[in-house]
């Protein structure tokens, strides 16, 4: 288990514990589970930085070779992170039917039990790289298929799968203006030599979540109940993210770092890159529970304007209707409105946004503006 120790950059936070990803910290494309050792143990209240890790350039038909991968889109070695090649490098079995994503943890929470609720604060998100990766995977994605052309296929793939190992990854570097960072993408149409998109750099982690009560592995591609791969793009810094405990200690993990994502992800992936996260994490239980989130005993998030109900099902009309239910919970036993009233006002003011279609699980999150209420 890593100590505390106090981390790089601690974001004015003293006594805040490091969290590297290492080979001995992560697992590639599973979960942790109710029989997973945590990797650190710390204290409610306690800040963690992260040194997150993507997949991206690390993936079988990207040749499981960051340097060589970013190197052949102009990447130097030293803008690629040192941790990103180490796994890459190292022993660690990567299933790919579980899932791409590194995860790092899990974090054992002292005091948390079943029914309490874990707070995760998003303090901070630094990039670690000076580019990300935008992939489009055959056989998945919201069009899946439909994109044959710019397909890479390395010679190393898995040919027992050629439908998964084909893909269209796109290279985007980033750009700083005015104190302000952005992605930048050619166009990489003929007709329009050196034509590019550039927008703006919002950076998420896209999985938070605690460990299930289960002892079965845990893909990491399907959120759920525990949180996981929501990929709720509005949980960047500043927000908090709430999550149902359902093992002692809460097990707390995170990855699939975005530099920026659309809500529904329709490509497969976002603006997946490297990221240095900051979180405070808290148990809440009881009526401090209540106080924050009602009734609710699920994943749920919070930003400085909103409050965010989630949904996920298979079924993105059940995952609306999971969402809306959500919503109607939280309006009723937090804020005191009847469900009648609660469902009129998410009618009229309430805004339903799908998180991802991509990641089996479909979600869909709710905006309630937090300036409607005030006097709550």
């Amino acid at each position: 288990m890593t100590t505390l120790s106090t981390g790089p950059a601690a974001a004015g936070i003293d006594g805040a514990a490091y969290l590297p990803s290492t080979p001995d910290t992560v697992r590639w494309g599973w979960l942790p589970n109710a029989e997973s050792a945590p990797v650190l143990r710390v204290a409610p209240g306690s800040a963690v930085i992260i040194d997150t890790v993507s997949h991206e350039g690390i993936m079988e038909d990207q040749g499981r070779d960051p340097l060589a991968y970013f190197g052949a889109h102009g990447a130097r070695p030293d803008e690629v992170p040192a941790d990103q090649v180490a796994i890459a490098a190292s022993g660690i079995v990567h299933d790919f039917d579980a899932g791409p994503h590194v995860v790092t943890g899990p974090i054992q929470v002292d005091g948390a039990v079943a029914g309490d609720l874990l707070r995760v604060r998003v303090v901070g998100l630094d990039l670690r790289a000076p580019f990300g990766v935008i992939s489009n995977r055959h056989g998945l994605g919201c069009l899946a298929g439909e994109f044959p052309e710019g397909t890479v296929r390395h010679p190393d793939a898995d040919v027992a799968h050629p439908d998964r190992y084909g893909s269209v990854c796109t290279f985007v570097r980033t750009r700083r203006s005015g104190g302000l960072d952005y992605g930048v993408l050619p166009f990489g149409n003929p007709g329009l030599p050196g034509a590019e998109a550039v927008f703006p750099l919002a950076p998420f982690l896209g999985v938070m979540g605690v460990a299930p009560n289960v002892t079965e592995p845990v893909p990491s591609v399907p959120p759920g109940g525990h949180g996981g791969n929501v990929d709720v793009a509005m949980l960047g810094a500043g927000s908090t993210f709430y999550l149902p405990v359902q093992v002692d200690g809460g097990l707390f993990y995170v990855g699939d770092p975005h530099y920026a994502q659309g809500d529904g992800e329709v490509a497969l992936t976002a603006l997946e890159a490297p990221l240095r996260a900051t979180v405070v994490l808290d148990v809440l239980r009881g009526a401090e529970a209540d106080r924050v989130v009602g009734v609710l005993r699920e994943p749920f998030g919070e930003t400085d304007a909103y409050w965010l109900p989630l949904g996920m099902d298979r079924d993105l009309d059940e995952a609306m209707r999971k969402a809306t239910r959500a919503a109607v919970a939280f309006l009723s036993t937090r804020m005191g409105m009847s469900r009648a009233a609660a469902m009129a006002y998410l009618s009229a003011a309430g805004d339903f946004a799908v998180s991802q279609v991509v990641d089996d699980v479909k979600g869909v999150h709710c905006k309630i503006r937090k300036s409607d209420f005030p006097a709550v």
